[in-house]
């Protein structure tokens, strides 16, 4: 059993706003790419295009249809993307019940990583992970997770705007955003206190780093009154604008 490091003041971390994820998997597929080359071994892949494809991928995008409470009074069904990976908790359980301390928490930004040459694949932290971030390798046989691109971030050979996890440079809408959440000042923790930001799962009790903003509500926009000089009525136009109006039109021509 690996024993947690003490908390450290530095938290590094991912916040994610779900409002604006566009769901494109754009931070999935260069998270593949950048870890396939980088830190450990290549992210593997076996029948990659047959009929039964199984590989390794550090971050997935899970899409739902959500209803709000109040649907009935005007708030229509939305779809939310939910970008998922490791979530560098503070206190790990994949740490606690590794047998060959492979699975470590580091004392100095709190990122959670795998000692790849100290795990023997046997899955107990996979097990562990109340939200299923972790992956193993179907060729190298070694448990793989999000490093938060510790080979990225602290590389002084690359430009500034790099040194941030591949998925957050990536991502066209600027959903995801990487940073100190120790530090109350910081933008990400202002970004969190601003927008109600929260943890997956908090009853799991492992006070996950990473944080999720909440998407906004959706209301479905109010139908217009239109006046009819030909017949001085009024009638209503609903947010389908001219289709909708048409689609009435041709109900009353029966």
């Amino acid at each position: 059993m690996t024993l947690l490091p003490a908390p450290s003041q530095k938290k590094l971390g991912l916040v994610i706003d779900l409002d604006i994820c566009v769901g494109c998997h754009a931070c999935a597929v260069n998270c593949k790419e950048w870890n396939t080359g980088g830190y450990g071994a290549p992210l593997g892949d076996v029948d990659a295009y047959g009929v039964s494809p199984e590989g390794a991928w550090l971050n997935r995008i899970h899409t739902f249809e959500v209803l709000p409470k109040n649907a009935q009074a005007g708030n229509p069904a939305q779809i939310v993307h939910f970008p998922k990976s490791c979530l560098h908790c503070q206190d790990a359980p994949c740490v606690t019940v590794c047998p060959t301390g492979a699975s470590y928490k580091r004392a100095d930004d709190g990122i959670v990583l795998v000692d790849e040459e100290k795990c023997i694949g046997c899955g107990l932290c996979a097990w562990a992970c109340p939200y299923g971030a972790r992956e193993m390798d179907p060729v190298e046989n070694v448990m793989k997770k999000c490093t938060l691109c510790i080979d990225r971030i602290y590389n002084d050979n690359l430009p500034e705007v790099d040194r941030v996890p591949a998925c957050v440079r990536t991502c066209p809408a600027h959903a995801r955003h990487f940073g100190d959440l120790g530090d109350p000042e910081s933008e990400v923790s202002l970004m969190v206190a601003e927008r109600g930001g929260f943890e997956l799962m908090p009853e799991a009790g492992t006070r996950p780093v990473n944080k999720y903003l909440p998407p906004r509500p959706k209301t479905a926009p109010k139908a217009k009154q239109v006046a009819r000089p030909e017949n001085n009525e009024t009638e209503a136009l609903d947010a389908t604008g001219f289709l909708g109006w048409l689609d009435r039109a041709l109900e009353k021509l029966g």
